[in-house]
């Protein structure tokens, strides 16, 4: 990414008055979800570490636990505070730090000698990832030209590539060669921090255009109805999560309990998922865009029911062709639901993220947590049996006020 290429995508005060389909900057939002991807890769590393931190600190499995929370705690909560204060002080240049932050995390694990330092490396790890989210969001959606749908599908399908190849990175290059080796991907945070401070360029400039040009009107609800649309929108979000941790934690055991399966095969069948995942993230955000995203939450969480329903009966075939429905359908619920509350709450584009993001994010450590209760008392098959059940609170959904028919009047 050079200095170059960005400015191709300046926006000034003549693009300023196009058409929002004309002005969509895709180098930049390519450019935030690459960056999203390296982010999720190098926060994904803390977990391949636990075994060899377990047996070279001779760590209890509380003192693992309080590695997670480190990270995780960092990682959610601070989302919404740094998404509320730039929302007022923007700081284009504040994604290149996030990433220095990981940068240091890094380091910090990589060469660490007591147990202390891992805690700020993991610390500094969710410092970073809670600076970029909400930040990167903005960034997406400053560059939409409008598509905000299609904007937030690709920054955030970014990030499930990373969550996706991060563990197998780690697979091939951490676990073999030891604790030293993660310094190696400071290379790719390093990568980051050159992109975002070009971006940054972009974010200053595009912060000086807009305010030569007068805002757009924003859709104004009472305050009673706002607070009920976030509360549901929160409420699905932790729907759909719940579901989504019975998969990406638990799938492979049920496909070798129910269907004997070997251990290749049944990680070949969360692929598939992950990968459904992923397809469903990017056409997730062009639906909203055409139909709304109110007709997207519809779809993707009450929509999947049947599916759900129906996935811990069938034979292993049946099976394949519902795991790919349901990954693709959920999915498409996160871009809707966070470009929603961002029109929910206009002038809070980072808080908005970083209280979705981060809500995302602990939801499905907390999800997976009480699911591996559940599974350990009655089995695994039995979670994905109450599981099914969860996209009923898609019914929500009817609370939600139209957007596209108020955008109209």
């Amino acid at each position: 990414m050079t200095d170059t290429i960005i400015q191709q995508a300046q926006p000034n005060t003549q693009t300023a008055a196009r058409l929002p389909a004309e002005t969509t900057a895709f180098t930049v939002i390519f450019a935030v979800s690459f960056c999203h991807m390296l982010n999720d890769v190098m926060q994904s590393l803390l977990a391949a570490l636990y075994p060899m931190l377990k047996a070279d600190y001779g760590l209890a499995f509380w003192q693992i636990g309080l590695l997670t929370m480190a990270f995780q705690v960092t990682a959610s909560l601070l989302q919404p505070v740094v998404g509320f204060y730039t929302d007022k002080n923007p700081k284009p240049y504040s994604l290149s730090f996030g990433m220095a932050s990981t940068f240091c995390g890094l380091l910090m694990l990589a060469f660490a000698h007591s147990y202390g330092f891992l805690l700020l490396g993991a610390s500094l790890i969710g410092i970073g990832s809670a600076i970029f989210h909400p930040e990167a969001s903005r960034v997406a959606r400053m560059a939409s030209g409008g598509r905000y749908g299609l904007a937030q599908s690709l920054f955030q399908v970014g990030g499930n590539f990373g969550t996706a190849i991060g563990p197998l990175l780690a697979a091939f290059i951490v676990v073999p060669r030891g604790q030293a080796s993660v310094a190696w991907f400071c290379a790719a945070a390093l990568t980051g921090m050159i992109i975002l401070y070009q971006i940054g360029n972009w974010y200053q400039r595009y912060t000086a255009a807009r305010k030569a040009r007068p805002a757009a009107p924003a859709i104004a609800l009472p305050r009673n109805k706002v607070v009920v649309a976030l509360v549901v929108l929160a409420l699905l979000v932790f729907t759909k999560n719940i579901y989504m941790a019975s998969f990406t934690s638990y799938y492979t055991f049920y496909a070798i309990e129910r269907f004997d399966v070997t251990i290749q095969q049944a990680q070949m069948m969360l692929f598939l998922f992950l990968g459904a995942v992923a397809l469903g993230t990017v056409l997730g955000g062009p639906f909203g865009d055409r139909y709304g995203s109110k007709t997207v939450i519809w779809l993707s969480i009450l929509g999947i029911l049947p599916f759900t329903m129906a996935l811990p009966y069938v034979g292993f075939e049946a099976t394949l062709v519902l795991t790919f429905i349901i990954g693709v359908m959920i999915a498409s619920a996160f871009p809707a639901i966070v470009v929603f509350a961002q029109e929910l709450v206009p002038g809070r584009v980072g808080m908005v993220a970083g209280i979705f993001f981060g809500f995302a994010f602990g939801m499905g450590g907390i999800a997976a947590a009480v699911l591996g209760v559940v599974a350990d008392a009655r089995g695994i098959e039995f979670v994905y049996t109450i599981c099914a059940f969860l996209p009923l609170l898609g019914l929500l959904t009817v609370f939600l006020p139209n957007m596209r028919e108020l955008q109209r009047r």
